[in-house]
């Protein structure tokens, strides 16, 4: 059956066009910005992210991703982008939809990253709602998930105000800077927000 196999995309996915943003997949030359944006951010994303190894931020390491990235790609398992501003140029973060299973699901799951002297400027909200058309049509996602922190409100403001619907508490969902911590779990159907009634209200 055609619909249990891996579904390739069948648009150009490599390019997300919005009107102050763009996302583009990760590539060689960004490794300097990507480099310095983290390095000057890494206070303001160690307590949501995974412990960054001792060598994170090396070329090395870099390369060693897109190597993981393109790999991804070609499995349809990952599609990776960088967030750039269209006036600039400039590199404000990234976003990723990960874990795509396909088959009778159609889901991935969805994570973000912001550098700290760019969040808090709704470029994120855009980001995510450039994003979900891409995923919903180019990809043929049905649903998009996302698992966020008690205390990260920045994050559950930004799925909120595209359309994700909170449906539960996960516990020790993921270990993040070395805690095994505790998340809401999110999702967007492309048919827009789920109808049903949340676990925990709102």
């Amino acid at each position: 059956m055609a619909f249990l196999r891996s579904i390739r995309p069948d648009e150009d996915f490599e390019v997300v066009h919005g009107r102050a943003l763009t996302l583009r997949q990760p590539a060689p030359a960004d490794y300097t910005a990507w480099a310095e944006l983290r390095s000057a951010s890494r206070a303001h994303l160690t307590p949501w992210e995974p412990t960054w190894s001792p060598d994170d931020l090396s070329r090395a390491m870099y390369r060693r991703r897109l190597r993981a990235y393109a790999k991804d790609i070609h499995n349809d398992v990952s599609y990776p982008y960088f967030i750039f501003e269209n006036t600039t140029g400039t590199l404000l973060g990234g976003v990723t939809l990960s874990n795509v299973r396909r088959g009778s699901a159609q889901t991935a799951s969805l994570g973000y990253w912001m550098g700290a002297p760019y969040a808090g400027r709704g470029h994120m909200r855009e980001a995510v709602a450039m994003l979900l058309p891409m995923a919903f049509n180019a990809l043929r996602l049905h649903r998009i998930e996302a698992a966020t922190m008690l205390k990260n409100f920045a994050s559950m403001r930004v799925l909120e105000s595209v359309g994700f619907q909170r449906e539960g508490l996960a516990h020790g969902y993921l270990k993040i800077n070395g805690r095994w911590e505790d998340h809401l779990l999110y999702a967007r159907l492309a048919e827009g927000p789920s109808s049903g009634t949340s676990e925990l209200g709102g």
